[in-house]
């Protein structure tokens, strides 16, 4: 009995003291930059490998923002690799057709809220369980990308889109990484600021800590989710305008295990599957854990499913350091 009230007592005191939540996500992304920089090849620690880390870790992170407020929010969504592909679609569907650069991404962002949307209905109205309804979900917006495509990839016509996420190029330097990845810096400002300091910030922390609490208080739980889960499809189409801006074409069968991607970028940023607890700048930083661990590995020449592995068992680690760290707190 002594043995536990005294791991109850150090885990408060990592958490009051220490601020573990907040450093943990930073002292696992320098360990893993050290390890590859000893072992890893010279080029790994060049200045065009940090642009392309920055840049292979807008996709996740720029969705990842969205999945942050569901998963503080206590709920899911599996359907966001679904919603980047569709996004892709819409976007080059649109070029294609003759409409404006700007059209045609404000059409990729629509068509990733709206799938957001059609999410939060089913959750709110109908009162069914995260998990089903995105995973169903998934599936009817793939096919959906695959209808509209012809389940094939669609050109368009070069536009400044490409250039969102493209590398930085002789005459640029010294806006020193691309323009997507100073979108997602201020995004996430946008919507870390939002979820500190304003109230429906702080709604969301309740629903996902409590939601019968936070009921009983007044807070109109169904709006929030609903809304949340349509912001989280309008960061899927974000994302899905910075995979086209990286790939040039619209892919129905991009993005697959995109969704889990997103979701291990937040767990291993601090956000708790049990919901009331995540950060923007964990999310950030496990995005890029995931992306410098994949450059590495490929740096080196191991194989994807080495990879893999690695990548598994860091999200394993995060989600068991939360569950052990619950423990602790109750």
């Amino acid at each position: 009995m002594d043995r536990h009230h005294s791991l109850i007592s150090a885990g408060h005191w990592l958490r009051s003291h220490l601020g573990i939540n907040r450093i943990g996500p930073v002292l696992g992304l320098l360990a893993v930059y050290g390890l590859f920089m000893l072992i890893g090849p010279d080029s790994f620690c060049s200045g065009y490998n940090l642009e392309t880390i920055a840049r292979q870790s807008t996709i996740t992170g720029m969705a990842a923002l969205g999945m942050t407020m569901v998963i503080i929010l206590g709920g899911i969504d599996l359907s966001i690799g679904s919603v980047i592909a569709l996004g892709t679609v819409a976007i080059a569907a649109l070029l294609q057709a003759g409409c404006s650069p700007l059209v045609a991404a404000l059409g990729g962002i629509l068509a990733g809220a709206l799938c957001g949307l059609f999410n939060g209905l089913l959750i709110t109205r109908l009162r069914m369980v995260p998990f089903i309804v995105t995973l169903g979900t998934l599936l009817m917006v793939r096919g959906t990308a695959k209808g509209l495509a012809h389940e094939q990839k669609i050109d368009a016509p070069i536009t400044w889109l490409n250039n969102l996420l493209a590398a930085i190029g002789p005459n640029d330097p010294q806006i020193l990484v691309p323009w997507g990845v100073w979108l997602l810096v201020v995004l996430s400002l946008v919507v870390g600021g939002m979820l500190r300091y304003t109230q429906f910030g702080r709604h969301i922390f309740a629903v996902g800590s409590n939601e019968l609490t936070a009921r009983l208080c007044g807070v109109a739980v169904e709006r929030v989710k609903l809304i949340v889960y349509t912001l989280c499809g309008l960061f899927g189409g974000l994302a899905s305008l910075m995979q086209f801006s990286r790939l040039t074409v619209g892919d129905p069968t991009v993005a697959v295990g995109q969704e889990l991607d997103v979701i291990a970028a937040v767990v291993i940023g601090g956000g708790s599957l049990s919901g009331g607890e995540g950060s923007i700048l964990g999310t950030l930083i496990g995005a890029l854990i995931m992306t410098v661990i994949r450059s590495g590995c490929s740096q080196m020449g191991l194989p994807n499913w080495v990879q893999e592995i690695v990548t598994g068992l860091i999200i394993v680690l995060a989600v068991t350091l939360d569950r052990l760290r619950h423990r602790a707190i109750h």
